[in-house]
């Protein structure tokens, strides 16, 4: 199964940049690909959460399990129902000279063997973009422009 993991140094609090993070349903906001996240279901520190995005402008629907831990400041997701067969990973913040480092993994299965075989390269670039796209978006909303 594919695993995709990328960073990104944004010079910014991490108590902010966390935030910002935890804030998903405002996602569509500054990210382009994400069209809509809305809450299900919040309790503690867990969400349920459902998700439009758009790759290549084909839309992804999926709903997800959100772990928050504010302690470690990082944020688990687990597919829980959608377009794919798993999907889940992590945001990670890490506190570093200057900033914070943020690191988005995404560990996922498109659950169709053949097109796996097919299209894996292409499949696992495009997660790759989408995940550079919500990183990249995320530091031009902290740092500005």
């Amino acid at each position: 199964m594919p695993y995709v993991e990328s960073n990104i140094f944004i010079q910014g609090d991490i108590n902010k940049i966390y935030q910002i993070a935890k804030d998903m349903e405002r996602y569509p906001d500054f990210m382009p690909d994400v069209k809509s996240v809305k809450i299900i279901n919040s309790s503690n520190n867990k969400t349920t959460t459902e998700w439009i995005t758009s790759v290549d402008g084909t839309p992804i629907c999926w709903t997800e399990m959100d772990e928050f831990d504010d302690q470690k400041r990082n944020i688990k997701y687990k597919l829980l129902e959608g377009d794919l067969e798993k999907f889940e990973g992590e945001w990670i913040f890490s506190e570093v000279d200057r900033g914070t480092e943020v690191t988005l993994t995404v560990d996922f299965d498109f659950g169709m063997p053949t097109l796996a075989e097919l299209l894996g390269p292409i499949l696992e670039e495009k997660v790759r973009e989408n995940c550079t796209m919500m990183l990249t978006a995320m530091k031009k909303k902290v740092e500005g422009d």
